[in-house]
């Protein structure tokens, strides 16, 4: 569910829900409730962490779980973190579409694909990223399975109904048969089949598809149960709903985030992707400043010390809304550096340290994408990955900086710092499709003993941004 979501402009500067507090790290150090907060523990390791969604099928040659193994250094030198899987499972072959089928149509929650190896060379992986530090969280499909499913013939009374008493896929996702959650021994089966994946292979965590169709009463009690099997469990939802995030979910997507760049991108003249020869969505007149307004928004809805996920692309918007280039264009890179400084995760999509400039296809085999050799676009995510990883000022959640926004003349500009610890990161960016002056309206940041991260050279702060560029300032 992906909603164009704009918000109006605020004035002044906006300090979002995921800064620091001091009344936060007295709130975890004492155990006291706080109701504005979630009751989440997050992972220590999931604060500095980078995500990275792996789409298997399309990633080599031959698409196995082996030949994907030998790539792990490399990520491991990239800097990622957390490999989320997209859907391991076996695919069903009723009503499947395309050659290959949809990840998200799953025949048996508790196998292995047999098009991508064995469970057993699967386990393998998961230890070895283990060994590397990483750790491995599993795409979930909770809403629906395959037509073909095991569930489908012996508990068709697992499944929802329309006014025909037919079992049925939700919007046009004609390969899948949605689940009634009144039923309390569907129920129990999930969670007996999320608990194999964390006993039997050891994955850390969930990524869990379409998360808000499933009622939240679900997610509120499944997490202590897995969480007493994996202490420090992690989950992803596939939604933006706050109230998934009080007692459920340590993160969720930022889609209107995602929305808001391509909204600022096409009012800059950068939004190119067309399908059949025309253009996909059209935007409101958005400035850069309008971020402001979305964190202001998020601060007041979202439990305290929650994570999202910020992102400019995954499996979705590459298939189906164009890759990151399309959608951004020259400011691709600005955003880029955006989803790793503003709170929250940031998200990597197979392909993206490269600098793929195509959609991989869905339902059929893909050719791979180029991995070595290495080229400029691996330096630069590699230096953000390190960047989230050395600065306490960019820590998920309320253990993170408080982020501070420098109004300037220009809307299209969008300047802010964090800090934290001794930590200080300033971020300068031109959102929009001109040059222009960095005239500050007010307060300007304080740039002291800093250099510019990127370069390592110490310098002012620049007077002036062409379109797309950006700075990133650190201490010495």
């Amino acid at each position: 569910m992906k909603k164009l979501a704009i918000f109006t402009m605020i004035a002044g500067l906006a300090t979002s829900v995921f800064g620091c507090s001091d009344r936060t790290a007295k709130n975890n150090a004492t155990g006291e409730n706080d109701s504005t907060y979630t009751t989440v523990k997050h992972p220590d390791w999931s604060r500095n962490a980078v995500i990275y969604e792996v789409n298997l099928r399309q990633y080599t040659d031959s698409g196995t779980v082996t030949a994907f193994a030998r790539e792990l250094p490399r990520l491991k030198d990239l800097g990622v973190d957390i490999l989320w899987f997209m859907p391991v499972y076996p695919i069903s072959e009723k009503n499947r579409k395309g050659e290959l089928g949809s990840y998200y149509a799953v025949k048996d929650y508790t196998a292995f694909n047999p098009e991508f190896g064995t469970i057993e060379q699967f386990k393998d992986v998961v230890k070895q990223a283990h060994d590397l530090g990483m750790k491995v969280i599993l795409d979930w499909v909770p809403n629906h399975s395959g037509c073909d499913n095991a569930w489908v013939t012996e508990h068709p009374d697992w499944y929802a109904k329309d006014s025909l008493g037919n079992m049925y896929g939700p919007y046009d996702w004609t390969d899948v048969y949605k689940f009634d959650y009144s039923n309390k021994d569907m129920r129990a089966a999930m969670v007996d089949a999320f608990k194999f994946w964390l006993t039997e292979v050891g994955v850390d965590g969930f990524r869990c598809d379409v998360a808000m169709e499933v009622p939240t009463d679900f997610w509120d009690e499944t997490r202590p149960m897995l969480q007493e099997v994996k202490p420090d469990l992690f989950m992803l939802a596939e939604a933006s709903v706050p109230e998934l995030q009080k007692n459920g979910f340590d993160m969720g997507y930022n889609w209107p985030m995602k929305d808001l760049f391509s909204a600022i991108a096409a009012t800059a003249g950068q939004y190119t992707f067309k399908k059949d020869g025309e253009e996909m969505k059209k935007f409101p007149a958005t400035k850069a400043v309008a971020i402001d307004s979305l964190l202001a928004e998020q601060a007041s809805t979202y439990p305290r010390d929650t994570y999202l996920m910020n992102m400019i692309t995954n499996h979705d918007l590459n298939s189906w809304e164009g890759t990151e280039f399309e959608r951004l264009g020259n400011l691709t890179e600005a955003f880029a550096v955006l989803s790793y400084t503003l709170p929250g995760m940031p998200l990597m999509y197979t392909g993206q340290e490269t600098g793929m400039n195509r959609a991989l296809e869905f339902f059929v085999k893909d050719k791979a994408p180029n991995w070595e050799p290495r080229n400029d676009y691996f330096a630069f995510y590699q230096k953000l990955n390190n960047l989230k990883h050395n600065q306490a000022a960019l820590l998920a959640g309320e253990a993170g900086g408080e982020m501070k926004r420098y109004a300037t003349n220009s809307d299209d500009l969008y300047i802010f710092s964090r800090e934290k610890d001794g930590s200080k990161v300033i971020v300068m960016a031109n959102l929009g499709a001109g040059e222009q002056p960095v005239e500050y309206k007010g307060e300007k940041p304080e740039a002291k003993d800093m250099i510019n991260y990127f370069t390592a050279a110490a310098e002012e702060l620049p007077a002036t941004l062409k379109p797309g560029e950006y700075r990133v300032y650190v201490n010495k």
